[in-house]
């Protein structure tokens, strides 16, 4: 069977290790006899894989005392709601910052529980841009960012200074590179990017930041009932969980954090390169502000595009299509892509431009 180069957004390409694990725990999980599916989330078995789970994340970020990590379910999207839920009282002010459709959702749920303050939006120019130069409320009691944005194709290369607790769903570039934890509140993630599988989010939380909020909160919403929970309130995302800890045990095995970085700045760097050099391609967004996990470029022709599609189809390359709010095109190239995947899309960008060009 060809090889498949995946550039899906999410659910994407996952290690090959990983998946082979996850096949093996369903049939006879460490030889018990029994799948991972079927056992206890209470038994030992599966009481070590959350153990180890959480602590590869701690291992891997350098998560500080005074925090704790959890698995939850209900994807990032139940993040927008759970973080206002636990940290904003009616009455009081989070500020906010606008810079893709994620971050506008998260705004959306914010709304709900107190006052959002958006201290800058690129909407106007269609996200193309992450927003600098912004004053972040000393009052609010928390300021929220969105650190990669897969639609429109641009990351935060830095983040800035506040005087509040700053929160930052990682969803799509967690674990790509090095993350101070100790200069954030709450970092959250879906895990289905560079994690794992869809089905479980993982967040770090500064547990002096809980406990502050009037309201009565469901228990399934309380961020303290999962953490003395160890994650285990109520039945776990068993797989999910145990494949975040597979893909974990890779980025170690591979050199952690940092090798993910030099790995993720090559193959963003090539794919780049090409982009601005290939007569038929441009990029959509500011250079400054480029993803290093979702690359979104258009035709310069655009009534080439289907052309395009076929010749990607043809070398096995798949999920390049881009989101309909932007079009075009969106390689997605998370952490498991290797190099050569980067290589075959470059191939046939430079064989289309010498036949269309």
């Amino acid at each position: 069977m060809p090889k498949i180069h995946n550039f899906s957004a999410g659910p994407s390409i996952l290690p090959r290790q990983a998946m082979e694990a996850g096949s093996r725990a369903c049939l006879d999980f460490n030889g018990t006899g029994l799948s991972l599916l079927e056992m206890s989330h209470r038994g030992k078995e599966f009481i070590g894989v959350m153990d180890q789970a959480i602590s590869l994340v701690k291992e891997l970020l350098g998560v500080p005392s005074g925090y704790s990590v959890v698995f939850v379910g209900g994807g990032a999207s139940l993040q927008f709601a759970m973080v206002p839920y636990n940290l904003l009282d009616e009455g009081e002010t989070a500020a906010y910052l606008d810079t893709g459709t994620w971050a506008n959702k998260a705004i959306k749920e914010a709304n709900l529980f107190g006052n959002v303050k958006v201290v800058a939006s690129s909407k106007d120019a269609n996200y193309n841009f992450i927003p600098k130069g912004y004053a972040i409320p000393a009052d609010a009691k928390y300021f929220h960012c969105t650190s990669n944005n897969t639609i429109f194709g641009t990351q935060m290369q830095h983040f800035p200074e506040s005087p509040v607790p700053v929160v930052c769903d990682m969803s799509s570039d967690i674990f790509s590179r090095p993350v101070d934890v100790s200069k954030f509140g709450l970092i959250y993630a879906g895990a289905q990017k560079n994690m794992g599988i869809a089905g479980c989010t993982m967040a770090i939380i500064k547990n002096d930041l809980l406990g502050k909020v009037k309201r009565k909160i469901p228990s399934m919403l309380d961020y303290k009932i999962h953490i003395e929970g160890e994650s285990m309130y109520n039945t776990p995302p068993v797989f999910p969980v145990y494949l975040a800890m597979e893909t974990l045990k890779w980025v170690k095995q591979l050199g952690g954090v940092n090798a993910m970085q030099k790995r993720n700045e090559e193959k963003a760097q090539r794919l780049y390169t090409e982009i601005d050099a290939n007569p038929l391609f441009k990029g959509t967004c500011a250079k400054e502000d480029r993803s290093r996990m979702n690359v979104c470029f258009v035709m310069e022709k655009p009534e080439l595009e289907d052309a395009f599609n076929k010749a990607a189809e043809a070398a096995n390359l798949s999920g390049l299509k881009g989101h309909r709010s932007v079009g075009g095109f969106r390689a997605s190239i998370y952490n498991a892509l290797e190099l050569e995947s980067i290589d075959a899309l470059v191939a046939v960008m430079r064989d289309f431009a010498r036949k269309h060009g």
